[in-house]
């Protein structure tokens, strides 16, 4: 079928399929790979391929019923960019975030996957382009941002890092960073790129003192 247009929150479904992952974290304009090989996820893509080609992408609260976990309130829709089987009947997935819903309710179905009435309201400007904001503390940022990684003991592009645009480089680290299922929802949840920034900073501060274990490192982000 021809790929749909999604430019404003009044094109997108308001019945969605979701994918309960905890600890996974897609952004608007962020890209996320899936490898599907459950049988009831493979028919979810299957159905969604043949529909509008998004999936709702949702954590769950933590130690909620493993047979059918609550769903936490807000996730992300992703449109299915690329699809591909592999020779063991697996699909590799790419999904590209698209906007944020608040869960209206949940659906009584009889599909083997979970359905939503999606609200979008509070978050159409998911749509707005990704900036390069002229207020983004590059050096502060960065500085932040290398004391994170020493402590977890990764690397990045750090070229790419000094020349990306401010907003794209803080969604791809959002979405890339090793943090808790809790804090990756706090990241989604941001209401503003530039709010994102700030909890980013203030969770990678957070994180690289506990790692230190300074006795007044930050526990929140409060």
């Amino acid at each position: 079928m021809t790929r749909e247009t999604f430019r404003t929150i009044s094109d997108l479904p308001p019945v969605i399929p979701v994918f309960p992952l905890s600890g996974v974290l897609m952004l608007p304009h962020s890209q996320l790979p899936l490898n599907i090989f459950e049988p009831r996820y493979l028919n979810m893509f299957d159905d969604a391929m043949a529909n509008h080609r998004v999936i709702g992408m949702i954590q769950t609260v933590p130690g909620s019923d493993r047979a059918r976990p609550e769903l936490v309130k807000v996730g992300c829709l992703g449109r299915i960019n690329r699809l591909s089987e592999t020779s063991d009947g697996r699909y590799e997935i790419i999904l590209t975030g698209l906007c944020r819903f608040h869960i209206a309710e949940e659906l009584s179905v009889l599909t083997p996957y979970r359905q939503i009435r999606a609200d979008y309201l509070s978050y159409e400007d998911d749509f707005l382009p990704l900036e390069d904001r002229a207020d983004f503390d590059r050096p502060k940022f960065l500085s932040v941002l290398k004391g994170f990684l020493d402590h977890q003991g990764l690397e990045i592009d750090w070229d790419g890092a000094e020349a990306a645009p401010s907003e794209p480089l803080v969604t791809s680290l959002a979405a890339a960073l090793p943090f808790s299922p809790a804090e990756r929802q706090a990241l989604l949840e941001a209401l503003s790129p530039a709010d994102r920034r700030e909890v980013l900073m203030a969770l990678m501060q957070i994180n690289a003192a506990e790692q230190r274990g300074d006795d007044d490192a930050p526990t929140s982000l409060q």
